[in-house]
C-alpha cells in the first residue's frame, strides 16, 4: 500500500477540510435543529460549487477524473463535521459512470443538481441476495420490491436497486418521480434521513450485468461509511483530549490521572487502527485491486473500534458527553449509526471468516 497522497488528492483532502470546517460548525448545526432541517444544501451547494461531489467521475462529464480515494478523502471531512449532506451519493454515482455511462446524467451528478442514492439494504438478507424482483419489458425492465434505510431517500432524484432476475442478480437503475416509487421516510437517532423505498413495476435501467455490479456497489459503499467513521472517530478524540485537559479534578487535569490517560490512549490506538484500515480498503479499491476482505476489515473497526472510542469520549466527558448544547453527542450517534449500516461487526468477521476458510483472504 502507498501511504502518501497524490498532489491532487491533498489538495482534495484540504479544500474539503477548509470548506466544512468553515461552514459545517457546532453553531451551524444549532441553527438547522433550531429550524428543524435535516439537510444542510447550503453547505452541500457550495462542495458542489468546488467540485467536490463530482470529483471522481469522469472530467468528459464535468467530473475531476480522479479515483475513489479522493471521494473518501472528502468524506473523512464530512465525518469530522457531522455535515447532513448525501454523502453516499457520490460513490452512488461512481456505479452509474462505471456500468452506464449516460453523460446527461453524469453530468448533473458531478454539479449535484442530480442525486442518486444505493438502495441496498432489506432486513435479514444479504445485498447480493436481494428479493426485490426485475422483469425484462420492452427496452427497459420494472423493479418489484421494498428496500429499507435508504439514505436521503426524499432527496434523491434515483436509486440504485439490486435485484433478482431470471438468470441472476442485477444492478438497476429507478428514478424517483415514477409513480410506482413511494418513499416512506424512516427516522434515524443520528438525525440524518433515511427512508423506505417501495417499488411496484417500477420502471428502471440496468446497469451492467450478473452480481458483478451489485457487489461493486456495496464494496465502494461500506469502504466509504468506514472512511466517514474515520472522521467522526477523530473528531470524537480530538474533543475528547482538549475536554481532559481542561477539566479540573483535586486541583489537576483529568488527563493527569492514569486511568484516564489509559484511557484516551486506548481510543487513539482504536482511532489509528480504523484509519488505516480504511485507507486501505479505499486505496486497494481505487487502484482496482481485489478488496472484499480489505473492505470487510475496516468495516469491522469502523464498527467495533468506533463504538470504543465513541463510548470512551462520552464517558470521559461525563455529563457534558449527553449534553447537546455540546458537540459530542452528535460523534456518538453517528458513530452508532456508522457501526449498523451495512452490516456491524459480527456481520463482517463472518465475511472474513469465510475468506479465511476459502483461502482468499
Amino acid at each position: 500500500m502507498d501511504f502518501s497522497f497524490s498532489e491532487q488528492e491533498q489538495a482534495v483532502a484540504d479544500l474539503s477540510r477548509q470548506i466544512l470546517g468553515d461552514l459545517s460548525t457546532p453553531e451551524r448545526h444549532k441553527h438547522l435543529e433550531a429550524d428543524g432541517l435535516t439537510h444542510d444544501d447550503y453547505v452541500w451547494g457550495e462542495l458542489c460549487d468546488a467540485g467536490l461531489v463530482g470529483v471522481s467521475l469522469p472530467e468528459e462529464c464535468g467530473g475531476g477524473g480522479l479515483g475513489f480515494l479522493a471521494t473518501c478523502l472528502m468524506l473523512e471531512e464530512i465525518g469530522r463535521t457531522t455535515a447532513r449532506v448525501p454523502f453516499l451519493a457520490p460513490v452512488a454515482a461512481m456505479a452509474v459512470a462505471e456500468f452506464d455511462p449516460d453523460e446527461d446524467l453524469l453530468a448533473e451528478m458531478a454539479t449535484g443538481s442530480a442525486l442518486v442514492s444505493p438502495a441496498l439494504v432489506e432486513p435479514g438478507r444479504d445485498p447480493g441476495e436481494p428479493s426485490a424482483t426485475a422483469v425484462a419489458a420492452g427496452d427497459g425492465w420494472t423493479v418489484t420490491g421494498t428496500k429499507e434505510m435508504v439514505p436521503f431517500a426524499d432527496q434523491a432524484d434515483c436509486f440504485l436497486v439490486p435485484a433478482s432476475t431470471n438468470h441472476g442478480v442485477g444492478l438497476f437503475l429507478v428514478r424517483n418521480s415514477a409513480p410506482s416509487v413511494e418513499v416512506v421516510p424512516q427516522e434515524a437517532t443520528s438525525g440524518l434521513v433515511e427512508g423506505k423505498v417501495v417499488l411496484v413495476d417500477a420502471p428502471a435501467d440496468r446497469l451492467g450485468t450478473g452480481a458483478e455490479a451489485v457487489e461493486w456497489l456495496v464494496q465502494r459503499c461500506t469502504a466509504a461509511l468506514s472512511a466517514v467513521a474515520v472522521g467522526v472517530v477523530s473528531e470524537a478524540l480530538r474533543l475528547t483530549a482538549a475536554y481532559t485537559s481542561e477539566r479540573e479534578q483535586f486541583g489537576r487535569p483529568i488527563a493527569t490521572f492514569q486511568a484516564v490517560g489509559q484511557r484516551v490512549g486506548d481510543a487513539y490506538i482504536d482511532t489509528e487502527a480504523i484509519r488505516l484500515t480504511a485507507l486501505q480498503a479505499c486505496w486497494r479499491l481505487d487502484q482496482g485491486l481485489e478488496a472484499s476482505t480489505e473492505v470487510a476489515v475496516a468495516k469491522y473497526w469502523a464498527a467495533d473500534g468506533g463504538q470504543r472510542v465513541a463510548n470512551a469520549a462520552q464517558h470521559l466527558h461525563g455529563g457534558m458527553g449527553v449534553d447537546r448544547d455540546y458537540p459530542l453527542w452528535r460523534y456518538y450517534v453517528w458513530a452508532k449509526h456508522l457501526e449498523l449500516s451495512l452490516g456491524g461487526s459480527t456481520s463482517q468477521l463472518l465475511r472474513i471468516g469465510e475468506a479465511l476458510a476459502a483461502g482468499t483472504a
